[in-house]
């Protein structure tokens, strides 16, 4: 401790500044070390950004009467339930609105959103980050609708915002006063509140500090009707500062959107559609050409997905990533794989690794190879004309080995003309003689062809990005 004392001031702040950044409290353990840490510590409030804690358990007199006048966090973030007996605490501290700065409620039932938003209808100037989460068991309900005059229709400082499975028709009104807004957040939008692309542009042309938007709707029900025009806008909006773009929905309304802006710094788009029988987005190819950081394609990944029945391409490059998922029953996965590998993605054309695999359950045991089967392999993988380096994952090594040694003759290289190497995950224990003799007649009619390829045993690890 002695030691410690010959430190002046501002070097000790130093030290406390990345102490007191771990978590929202650890400023509390410095309070009581001694008088000089105690006053050092509250002379420095905005510099140490002190905050208090405020759970839904937590009795507003343990905070407010004994500390001082410090910003609030009001959160459920860490394993506690809002219950009935918390409400009265919440609104307590819902009460000090010109202190709360960051809200953050997950798993809200109708009736407790209703008391949240009763106390939430007068200013909260110091709001920077709101966050309120429907409750993930009741998927598909409407809650109680937020009104107009939530926040008192204005929110100045807000910089975070997310709203998940919560109506609010009001939300316009609300985000044009939210001028410095960083990161907005609307997911599983309920049918009643959808928000047409044109006024989605609108809303988001004005947010110029904009960094991350994600937005997607309850169900496929969310979409522009047939009344819509399609004709373009005649100047795109730019959104300067966004990094990270999510979405889902449907094709038509994502070609939509994207036909009205322009996102020059752009590095991560992630799509999530309903499933559809065409899949089709030619906008969607010119919006990624005019964005630089989309452009460049390393490595693609085909990835099929059992707990949520869904295939997905994902294009990465050294810093950024470009995901389309379709959300499937089991036996459409690979059909519509094959859609989005066919759909106008022209970064397809200069990928040289791909990575085909499952992700966290295996590929069905009743899944055949048959000739359906082996047609959607060879159309999966015919647009990718620079691929040298294929990853197969054991579950589809059979099936596209058996798709690949169909090909005779002239076409032999019609399907991944560049490919040079092939490796398969667990080969030194495959024992499927079939398997064996696909392969096997694969690399023959490439050697004899003049596109020599090599066989070898994929250990994950060592190639995943």
């Amino acid at each position: 401790m002695k030691q410690i004392d010959v430190l002046v001031d501002d070097v000790l702040l130093e030290i406390f500044d990345f102490y007191v950044g771990m978590r929202t409290e650890t400023w509390q353990s410095l309070v009581h070390v001694c008088r000089r840490w105690r006053s050092l510590v509250f002379g420095s409030p905005r510099r140490l950004n002190l905050r208090l804690l405020c759970l839904p358990k937590t009795s507003p007199k343990d905070k407010l009467d004994v500390w001082p006048a410090l910003p609030l966090v009001v959160s459920n973030n860490i394993g506690n339930i809002i219950s009935i007996l918390h409400t009265d605490n919440l609104n307590a501290v819902l009460g000090q609105s010109n202190r709360v700065c960051e809200i953050f409620l997950r798993n809200i039932l109708d009736w407790q959103l209703e008391n949240i938003l009763e106390a939430m209808q007068v200013p909260f100037p110091e709001l920077t980050n709101l966050k309120l989460f429907k409750h993930e068991f009741r998927r598909g309900e409407t809650l109680s609708c937020i009104p107009d005059s939530f926040l008192d229709g204005s929110a100045p400082r807000l910089r975070y915002f997310t709203l998940d499975g919560i109506s609010f028709p009001g939300l316009p009104k609300l985000l044009s006063s939210a001028t410095h807004l960083v990161e907005l957040r609307l997911d599983d939008i309920p049918d009643s509140d959808y928000i047409s692309p044109e006024a989605m542009v609108a809303l988001i042309s004005v947010l110029s500090s904009l960094r991350i938007l994600s937005f997607g709707f309850h169900s496929r029900q969310s979409g522009p009707g047939p009344e819509s025009r399609s004709l373009p806008p005649p100047k795109r909006s730019i959104l300067p500062a966004l990094r990270r773009l999510d979405f889902k929905g449907v094709t038509k309304y994502l070609e939509k959107l994207v036909t009205a802006i322009d996102t020059p710094q752009l590095e991560d788009m992630h799509i999530t559609f309903f499933y559809q029988v065409n899949i089709d987005t030619p906008r969607l190819a010119q919006f990624i050409n005019r964005t630089p950081a989309l452009r460049a394609r390393d490595n693609a990944h085909v990835q099929f997905r059992h707990w949520n029945t869904s295939a997905s391409v994902v294009l990465l490059a050294q810093s950024s990533t470009l995901e389309i998922e379709i959300l499937c029953e089991l036996d459409r996965r690979l059909s519509s794989a094959a859609q989005v590998c066919n759909s106008s993605l022209h970064p397809l054309s200069l990928v040289e690794d791909l990575y085909i695999q499952h992700r966290y359950y295996l590929w069905p045991r009743d899944c055949k190879n048959d000739g359906i089967e082996s047609t959607l392999w060879l159309q999966l993988l015919l647009p990718f004309i620079a691929v040298q380096n294929l990853y197969l994952s054991k579950e589809f090594a059979s099936g596209i080995m058996a798709a690949l040694q169909d090909l005779v003759g002239s076409r032999i290289t019609e399907v991944l003309p560049s490919l040079q190497n092939i490796f398969v995950e667990g080969l030194r224990v495959e024992t499927s003689g079939l398997f064996q003799e696909n392969i096997g007649q694969f690399v023959a009619l490439r050697q004899l062809s003049d596109h020599p390829i090599a066989i070898s045993d994929w250990v994950k690890d060592s190639h995943m990005k």
